[in-house]
């Protein structure tokens, strides 16, 4: 996979009562963030299965759902059916072992992510890690937008990035949580790819301007060869 920056909108930050206006105004970004929470896993309610696939019907740039949910066994191959580019479970949530979900994300034509939240380490995962397409580096707590970055997280993002480097794994590294200016960079140095930034994006007077500003700040700490 190409190294290059790629920004996720959150939606989370955007107005849930014009949700196909608001994916219009991002239409230059790679992926858009669909946070979908359960109210159990954590103690938010977002959105579930049948607005997903309204906003998967009218969205012009792929969809990252990000399942903040129990049982993912059973609910996530579903957001892949609808045509989702991206579903990410968390490791935290998995029953059985991850491998087997990753496989039928794959087969229901999405690409899999494995999401950890910021206390939960690494090396508990590097076995099922060849599995997946994507991982998630939660740098907030999941469950709700507008926190502060949690630098300590970049730690992991270090390891991810030299698995990848060195070929021991092939994923992109994504992270989600106090992404704006003030710290997209710092993530860039570490090695992510992916940046999921809500309130930066959709806070701002013009959303696709802060995209391309976002895009422009983490190329600067990307490697020039």
């Amino acid at each position: 996979m190409s190294r290059r920056p790629m920004i996720a909108p959150s939606l989370l930050s955007a107005d849930f009562a014009r949700l196909a206006e608001e994916t219009a105004r991002i239409a230059d970004a790679d992926w858009v963030h669909v946070d979908v929470m359960d109210a159990h896993f954590v103690p938010n309610l977002t959105l579930g299965e049948p607005v997903v696939k309204a906003i998967q019907a009218v969205s012009p740039v792929p969809l990252d759902c990000h399942l903040m949910i129990t049982d993912p066994e059973r609910w996530a191959p579903a957001y892949a059916e609808l045509g989702a580019r991206n579903v990410t479970v968390h490791a935290e949530a998995c029953t059985g072992d991850p491998r087997d979900l990753a496989r039928d994300l794959k087969a229901a034509g999405a690409l899999a992510g494995l999401a950890l939240k910021p206390g939960t380490p690494l090396a508990q995962y590097l076995d099922v890690l060849p599995a997946f397409d994507t991982l998630l580096v939660m740098s907030v707590e999941p469950g709700f937008g507008g926190q502060s970055f949690m630098p300590e997280v970049l730690d992991k993002v270090r390891e991810a990035r030299r698995l990848v480097d060195t070929g021991h794994l092939q994923l992109l590294v994504e992270i989600d949580g106090g992404i704006n200016a003030d710290t997209i960079e710092v993530a860039a140095e570490a090695g992510v790819d992916m940046f999921v930034a809500g309130s930066a994006v959709y806070g701002a007077a013009d959303p696709s301007a802060a995209i391309a500003a976002l895009r422009a700040q983490a190329a600067r700490s990307f490697p020039t060869a």
